[in-house]
């Protein structure tokens, strides 16, 4: 939110960089009002995750002309670091106690605000429904990943896939494990960030991981969906963003109950994937980018975007009775968004995944233990990380 409106400036051209699909449709659908009302025209360029990053930092080295951008929450420490974002504080923006307070740890640098979080993007189990119910299953009895397991063994035993997971980048072939990594205790790194990936925690989840995949493939998230939909594969590890499930739909999604047994110990197993917006430190608009900003993330546009797939982060459009009778699986997204774990906020997890995801798909694929797998991939990571 502003605390003071810039002058509108003569008609122009805003460029935006934003993530490919869904997003892209949530920023666009909005944007006739904002154009109409400033006398500007927006550009969307739409670009994959790997795409999008490297064009906002391309930004920052005059390569491209973007103003308003969008960005995933794990770039946030690198970004800041580079100076790649403009500081939205110093020009009057704040975040609003509407916002799910849980979602704006990425919003800061320094105690900054340099994005506002847009897309609430966080982990759900997306799901056949005929081949959960099929397995003796609903939505309320999945509480661990043996149940999990179950689902997709008694998808596999009817001819149908069971486990699908992303195995087309090493970005998703480690965050769509990091739920099931949690339900067992485990995580990356630790306080002190030194990576931690051949504890016996971690090599428990990747055993419990490759039973699921022993029961189905890896993809792609379009294949993924598709296959869901369906009706030939069970289970994914996903994202709110892949799929809006409708009353009478073949397919549905649930928060991730954090455990590996029934019985163990609960952990917060939700991994949030938030997309931010913010403003290229280069943009030659940047006080008209500020108030497409404030725009987008307003409450009348956050919740009409509801109906082309976004995800607010805000409690207002989540807890919204109409919303709720129309979608009501925002409850649970609502549920997850204020209890996530983020990826390790540091500078390098880009460089952290390109170590760690070649070894874990050597894992996933037989071609190395576990043992050997992870102990190479914790030395190499203890090289980057300095420690």
């Amino acid at each position: 939110m502003l605390d003071i409106r810039s002058e509108k400036e003569e008609t122009v051209v805003l460029n935006l960089a934003v993530r490919e699909g869904t997003y892209a449709e949530v920023v666009r659908h909005s944007l006739a009002e904002f154009e109409e009302e400033h006398n500007v025209k927006c550009e969307i360029t739409e670009l994959s995750e790997s795409e999008l990053y490297s064009a906002i930092l391309n930004s920052k080295k005059g390569y491209s002309d973007f103003d308003l951008c969008m960005v995933d929450g794990s770039w946030v420490a690198e970004f800041g670091e580079k100076n790649v974002l403009l500081n939205l504080s110093d020009m009057g923006y704040y975040l609003d106690n509407d916002i799910i307070t849980e979602t704006t740890d990425i919003s800061y640098y320094d105690g900054d605000v340099y994005l506002a979080p847009f897309f609430g993007n966080v982990t759900v189990l997306l799901y056949n429904k005929e081949l959960v119910q099929a397995a003796g299953y609903d939505k309320n009895s999945i509480r661990s990943f043996d149940d999990v397991l179950a689902i997709c063994q008694s998808s596999q035993n009817s001819g149908n896939i069971g486990f699908l997971y992303r195995g087309d980048t090493n970005n998703n072939l480690v965050v769509d494990f990091l739920p099931v990594l949690l339900a067992y205790g485990g995580w990356v790194v630790d306080e002190e960030n030194h990576p931690t990936v051949n504890t016996q925690e971690f090599k428990e989840a990747i055993s419990c991981y490759l039973s699921l995949i022993n029961t189905g493939k890896a993809t792609t998230k379009d294949d993924i969906v598709n296959a869901i939909t369906g009706g030939h594969g069970a289970i994914t590890i996903g994202w709110p963003g892949w799929y809006t499930p409708y009353k009478d739909g073949t397919a549905d999604y649930c928060a991730i109950e954090g455990r590996a047994h029934e019985g163990s110990e609960l952990y917060n197993a939700n991994i949030y994937g938030i997309w931010g917006l913010g403003i290229c430190e280069n943009s030659t608009h940047p006080n008209l980018s500020l108030e497409l900003l404030d725009f987008l993330m307003s409450e009348h546009i956050q919740k009409a975007s509801i109906d082309v797939g976004g995800v607010p982060c805000r409690y207002s459009c989540l807890n919204d009775k109409e919303v709720l009778e129309k979608y009501p699986q925002y409850e649970d997204v609502c549920a997850a968004l204020q209890n996530g774990k983020y990826r390790p906020i540091i500078s390098n997890w880009s460089d952290f995944m390109e170590i760690l995801g070649p070894h874990l798909n050597e894992i996933f694929q037989g071609e190395v233990t576990i043992d050997d797998g992870l102990n190479q991939a914790q030395s190499e990571l203890e090289e980057l990380m300095g420690k």
